[in-house]
């Protein structure tokens, strides 16, 4: 069964009715397709004083339209006509929808009284269209988009881009692909000079989507006519031309009934010796049903683009809520439940992070693998082991009285003195570490999409991490300090059992010249002054020079430099364990823990604090979620048409 055409241009008027009342009236800077500029519909593009309000209300058959000098029509006027099989004929505007106006004199007061809400009494322009619905049985079905006449100068009152902001205005119309042009021009003047037709050219050069209109046949000088464009040799249209007579301006002052002036029009076309021949497709009620087929037949063809626009969109839109998220419930129990996923959400990115499916954990290992290296190299033993200290430090252990084998005291502090150099690097890489978790969590975040729409509960969920970050710094801090001091507390004795133990013995390891210098110095003791007790306690302004030789000192400072190296490589492996254990590990499993046990004792108000939104995002949600509902109830009332099945 095929749709009846009050089905289809209902359709569409009532998808156009719901599109105005959320803002979407075509030419808009959405970043979604607009659907107005899908839907077909009859623009109506005319100069001031080319007789475009006398043929829209010629079709209408009603006087509605407010007149007067300059611009009259400030903002798109939608006027759906909905042929009725009986009953009075009655008027309804969009923005005022529970309300008939019987009075036509009062839809022009209406009209400009709504005009002037949005422009003020000024004289501007406004895209904002004004919807006008008319029911009558003297009507056809058919809507029409009538916009501001064209002009080519501003006038007192005017701003001076009024003709650019005409023009742009008409134009936004005119170039949809799917709008039908009604372009109207007045036949006492040339019709290369006609706005309309020059405007239309430009954006319809084939004409396909033109349909011409010449008005004011009657009040051409005598002995000259119209027939060159009427029938198409002075400006060729796809469409057939049609002539008009409106109403005199006498006729309009003496309220001249409409009806009449339709008969008196049918007349002159008639009994016209110039026009006779195309009475049949001439006058204002042949112009309607001519547009309302066309209009029909349009709507047929673009239905299935339609559908298609309409289901991308909703697909959009709902992609674009998910982003966002939805409207949060009232209830405590679902508030809590909201924050706990969007915490899971978030927790889910961050372990990303640290386990290898998102960048940023392997910085944590190199940390390890060249931070806390490149640290243990630079620590200065070389000057803490040098020849001068390590007597220094040997002679002050031994006190009074000299170490007879080893100096164990000597070397005990030489080693606590080098151990305690591994807490700068130990600490260093505790707070590197504890840095790149911070940045993770920062991170994080910001890639949790779901949480963008709640800013509060972002700065609460990264003062919660930091907080927990700093417990297991301070914690992996004490640990790694623990792992130096464990090194100071007890040496590892068999490294020191393997070393030669007398001390005044040459090792297989000393120099030539080491083992050479001792062994003149047994053969040739050096003699010993009697007379000079000082003599025997050796040269006081150098004890340790008499005392020991040189080897013996670069000696012990070669074998606690040995054990420390030992020491080193042995914390390079377990400062890394002691910073995962501490931080790392804690951080992946228990970053949040204290926070959740904080947010179950959290009341009502508190929590929808915490889901405060930010305004723009929910205004945002809120016209995507209306406009979401315009497309399905669309596509719904598509679906019920039975042509479409």
């Amino acid at each position: 069964m095929a749709a009846t055409m009050e089905s289809l241009i209902g359709l569409v008027n009532r998808i156009q009715r719901a599109c105005t009342v959320l803002g979407d009236y075509g030419g808009t800077d959405s970043t979604l397709n607009s659907l107005w500029d899908a839907l077909p519909s009859v623009v109506v593009v005319g100069g001031q004083s080319s007789g475009k309000s006398s043929v829209l209300e010629s079709i209408v058959g009603r006087d509605f339209l407010p007149r007067g000098s300059g611009i009259v029509t400030r903002r798109p006027l939608v006027l759906q006509l909905h042929k009725t099989d009986a009953g009075e004929e009655y008027a309804e505007f969009g923005h005022m929808p529970r309300r008939r106006f019987t009075d036509f004199s009062l839809v022009r007061q209406e009209i400009q009284d709504e005009t002037d809400r949005i422009t003020g009494k000024s004289k501007q322009i406004s895209p904002i269209p004004i919807h006008l619905s008319i029911y009558s049985p003297k009507v056809v079905n058919l809507t029409l988009i009538d916009l501001p006449g064209l002009t080519k100068v501003a006038v007192e009152g005017q701003p001076e881009t009024i003709v650019e902001d005409i023009e742009k205005m008409v134009r936004a119309y005119v170039e949809k692909p799917n709008s039908i042009i009604l372009a109207i021009s007045p036949a006492n003047q040339d019709i290369a000079t006609s706005d309309a037709i020059k405007l239309a050219k430009e954006v319809d050069p084939s004409g396909e989507r033109t349909f011409g209109v010449l008005t004011k046949l009657d009040l051409m000088d005598k002995g000259t006519n119209a027939l060159d464009v009427l029938e198409g040799r002075a400006y060729r249209l796809q469409h057939p031309w049609v002539g008009i007579v409106n109403r005199s301006q006498a006729d309009i002052m003496k309220n001249t009934d409409m009806i009449y002036a339709r008969r008196r029009e049918q007349e002159y076309f008639y009994t016209s010796p110039d026009y006779g021949h195309l009475a049949s497709k001439m006058g204002s009620e042949y112009l309607a049903k001519l547009l309302s087929q066309h209009l029909e037949s349009v709507i047929k063809e673009k239905i299935p683009g339609i559908i298609a626009l309409i289901n991308k969109g909703i697909d959009e839109m709902e992609a674009e809520l998910d982003r966002l998220g939805r409207p949060i419930a009232v209830d405590d129990g679902a508030k809590l439940y909201t924050i706990l996923e969007l915490c899971r959400a978030f927790d889910k990115i961050f372990k990303e992070h640290l386990d290898g499916g998102r960048p940023g954990g392997d910085r944590i290992y190199g940390v390890f693998d060249n931070q806390l290296p490149a640290a243990l190299r630079k620590l200065p033993f070389d000057k803490h082991l040098s020849l001068p200290n390590v007597k220094k430090i040997v002679s002050e252990s031994d006190g009074y009285q000299p170490h007879l084998i080893a100096p164990e005291q000597g070397y005990r502090r030489l080693i606590e003195g080098s151990l305690n150099y591994f807490r700068g690097p130990a600490e260093a890489s505790v707070d590197a570490v504890h840095f790149v978790l911070k940045e993770l969590v920062r991170k994080s975040i910001g890639l949790t999409e779901e949480l963008r729409r709640f800013p509060s509960l972002q700065a609460t969920l990264a003062a919660a991490a930091g907080e927990a970050l700093e417990k297991f710094r301070e914690e992996s801090k004490k640990t790694v300090s623990r792992l130096v001091e464990m090194e100071s507390s007890y040496l590892t004795v068999d490294f020191f059992r393997k070393l030669p133990q007398e001390m005044e013995k040459v090792g297989p390891t000393s120099s030539p010249a080491d083992r050479r210098a001792v062994s003149a110095d047994r053969r040739n003791p050096p003699p010993i002054d009697r007379g000079n007790p000082s003599a025997e306690r050796g040269n006081p302004s150098d004890p340790l020079g008499d005392r020991y030789a040189d080897a013996h000192f670069r000696r012990i400072g070669s074998n606690v430099s040995a054990y420390i190296s030992m020491v080193s490589d042995t914390l390079r492996n377990t400062i890394p364990k002691a910073v995962v254990y501490c931080q790392v590990k804690e951080a992946r499993n228990n970053l949040l823990h204290y926070f959740y046990v904080q947010i179950g004792k959290k009341e009502g108000k508190q929590l929808g604090e915490l889901l405060d939104e930010d305004p723009t995002l929910m205004s945002k949600r809120q016209e995507l979620a209306k406009r979401l509902e315009l497309y399905k109830g669309a596509r719904d009332e598509i679906d019920a048409v039975a042509w479409v099945r």
